[in-house]
């Protein structure tokens, strides 16, 4: 006990000892007398074993620590916020209430960086254990206690809320502050706008900035940047403008933040003309453009469908010293990949390259994601190589592609082998990572492992939603498990997650699978009931269920139903009444629907031919008496 050995050399002298058991060497038969009890460990005892480091011998008597004895050392302890901060960090967290954890934060706010007080107070607040109201008070009297005039501690309990994206709670402190007279730091008041413009609650960040202004709290450039955000977020573009001019007329002056935040607006909005203007404005001011100012206007430029001029406006990026950075390739490759171009998507790869850019993650996802879409699955297992290859690490969104688009194509082993290898490098699965693996789990008829998929995300504390809860059920149905489908209805009763037209789709099909075309109907007036509007695919599913069955009178009810209710027939809903006529022998009523469909612009597919060719025979000779050109 290195500790107690020191502690005993030391000057501590009114320190009281601990009493150990010894060990006696005496041969007297007579039994050694009990030692005396442990004498109590004073506040001041305390405060010396703190002040002289003696954390071994602290850690030893932590068991007999307690908040008042802790709360009555603490203040002659203001002066050592670093003794104190390994003070605590040796002895249970049990032994402290709000009393002292207030205590012990007020004397770490006077460290010179406020990292350590701003991380406890985070610790005690994502504990729950106070109110943002108890707290802000547990301070205030630690604060007084302590004789700390600074109100510093205050501040940074609201940027500790605000870090903690906690933003009612850090509002409420930020008007108790008001109410004690104490006027906010202006990085607390800046912390405060960021978060409710990051939160999309503009409207309280204008609240805040009113606040501000009533108590003469000075602006700063960072103050007015993060207003322009927010005017730009409301599409109040003009309004964004005038802020930069009010900005020069109290003294302050624009930075290149200020310009950008605009001239992403601008672009944001679609309205390339008007960045490009502002651009020239901020020129014309001499403030000089960086990476990100261009990738904005390239941006805004391809939402336009303005690609032909995006080689110009390189070429001014490079006029200014600036070399396009992966960010801006990613832009243009997105725009290629959204539109189907992945010939000029890889030209913009392979010209990162060679200007010596990296792709970034960022930049493969978009590629592989494009490749899958177009149905080019070697080429994206070329590319996954060359990921390897160059040493660019998937992410989760990668491994969400791969999986969703291996699922997609009913590879379910090349599916998992990527799951698993997202797990074995420790990334964690999402949502929809699951909900992919649950579709192909369906397709392969394997439910069983799809439930106990549920089983296991459940156990990792992840919550099924609605489209998760609508792969399983789908899948089941699919497989002819109906039961099954219906009491995952009922658990999603219980989670509270309302399903929708997919979920009661899902279970029309398997009824109808399963000819039970009365009880696929009922489902049809409950989910009306619900107020879930039925959609083609609920009136088909009908109409499909009663052809199949020779069912013509309520098929053609149901397809009447669905005019009414404003849809029109689709391709599937002439084949399943043409499939259904067609094998009761009503060529006739076949024909006129064949004419009514190809009168409407649908063009007839293999499925209507096969059927037509049992109910009529000479379908190219109809087709050809019938072609309106």
């Amino acid at each position: 006990m290195r500790g107690v050995k020191a502690l005993r050399s030391s000057k501590l002298s009114s320190l009281p000892l601990r009493h150990f058991s010894t060990l006696t060497l005496s041969k007297s038969k007579k039994s050694a007398p009990s030692p005396p009890p442990p004498l109590p460990i004073t506040a001041n005892a305390l405060r010396d074993s703190v002040t002289s480091s003696q954390w071994q011998f602290i850690k030893h008597i932590s068991g007999e620590l307690n908040p008042t004895l802790i709360s009555n050392a603490l203040p002659n302890l203001r002066s050592s916020p670093d003794r104190v901060l390994t003070f605590i960090e040796n002895i249970s967290p049990n032994c402290l209430d709000i009393t002292c954890y207030s205590l012990v934060i007020c004397i770490l706010s006077r460290l010179p960086s406020p990292k350590e007080a701003t991380q406890l107070l985070k610790q005690v607040i994502s504990a729950r254990v106070v109110t943002h109201k108890e707290f802000f008070d547990g301070l205030v009297s630690a604060r007084e206690k302590l004789e700390i005039k600074s109100s510093i501690v205050l501040d940074l309990l609201v940027r500790a809320y605000c870090e903690l994206k906690k933003g009612e709670e850090a509002l409420k402190c930020f008007y108790l502050l008001k109410q004690k007279g104490i006027l906010p730091k202006i990085e607390t008041c800046n912390d405060l706008l960021s978060l409710f413009n990051k939160l999309n609650r503009t409207h309280l960040a204008w609240i805040v900035y009113a606040e501000m202004f009533r108590m003469k709290i000075s602006s700063t450039v960072c103050t007015f940047n993060i207003m322009i955000n927010v005017l730009c977020k409301e599409g109040k573009l003009k309004k964004a403008k005038e802020f930069i001019e009010n900005m020069q007329c109290l003294g302050v002056k624009p930075n290149l933040i200020s310009y950008n935040t605009v001239i992403h607006g601008y672009c944001s909005k679609g309205d390339f003309e008007g960045a490009n203007k502002f651009f020239e404005t901020m020129i014309v001011k001499g403030i000089e453009p960086d990476s990100y100012t261009f990738n904005s206007l390239i941006s805004g430029m391809v939402k336009e469908g303005r690609e032909k001029e995006v080689s110009s406006l390189l070429e001014k990026m490079k006029s200014f010293g600036l070399i396009p950075t992966a960010v801006t390739y990613n832009t243009l490759i997105d725009s290629c990949c959204n539109k189907g171009d992945l010939e000029k998507a890889f030209f913009y790869r392979d010209e990162m390259v060679k200007i010596g850019v990296v792709p970034s993650v960022t930049t493969y996802n978009l590629l592989i994601h494009a490749l899958f879409l177009d149905g080019r699955m070697a080429e994206t297992d070329d590319l996954v190589k060359e990921m390897a290859e160059k040493r660019v690490l998937h992410d989760v969104i990668t491994y969400n592609i791969l999986i969703n688009g291996y699922c997609r194509a009913g590879n379910a082993k090349k599916a998992f082998k990527f799951y698993d290898e997202m797990l074995s490098r420790g990334l964690r699965p999402t949502i929809v990572t699951y909900t992919s693996l649950i579709k192909v789990l369906g397709k392969r008829n394997r439910m069983k492992e799809a439930d106990d998929l549920v089983v296991e995300i459940l156990r990792k504390g992840i919550f099924p939603d609605l489209i998760m809860f609508n792969a399983l059920i789908d899948g089941h149905c699919a497989n002819g498990n109906i039961v099954r489908a219906f009491d995952i209805l009922k658990e999603m009763n219980k989670m509270n997650v309302q399903p929708d037209e997919v979920t009661y789709n899902c279970l029309m099909q398997g009824y109808c699978r399963e000819s039970k075309v009365e009880e696929a109907c009922a489902l049809l007036e409950e989910m009306k009931g619900r107020g879930i509007k039925p959609d083609h695919i609920s009136y088909n599913t009908l109409i499909s269920g009663y052809s199949k069955r020779g069912d013509m009178d309520n098929a053609f009810k149901v397809r009447d139903d669905m005019l009414s209710a404003g849809f029109n027939p689709t391709l599937l809903t002439y084949n399943a009444l043409i499939q259904g006529l067609c094998k009761k022998q009503e060529g006739v009523l076949a024909e006129e629907l064949l004419k009514e469909m190809v009168s409407k612009g649908i063009t007839p597919d293999d499925s209507t031919y096969l059927a037509l060719i049992e109910g009529i025979g000479d379908v190219d000779g109809f087709l050809g008496r019938n072609d309106p050109s």
